[in-house]
């Protein structure tokens, strides 16, 4: 189930890397979509 979450997060979500984002600079939801997104790539790799 977390595989195919990743991959549809790789779709949809945007990439904030690509963007150059720092993170500490980062908005409130920018930074709950880093945490999704880390969250699901843990999970997903386990």
């Amino acid at each position: 189930m977390y595989k195919f979450l990743a991959k549809l997060n790789k779709i949809i979500l945007p990439s904030f890397t690509k963007q150059k984002l720092d993170v500490t600079k980062a908005k409130k939801w920018q930074k709950a979509i880093l945490a999704y997104r880390y969250y699901i790539t843990i999970k997903s790799l386990d």
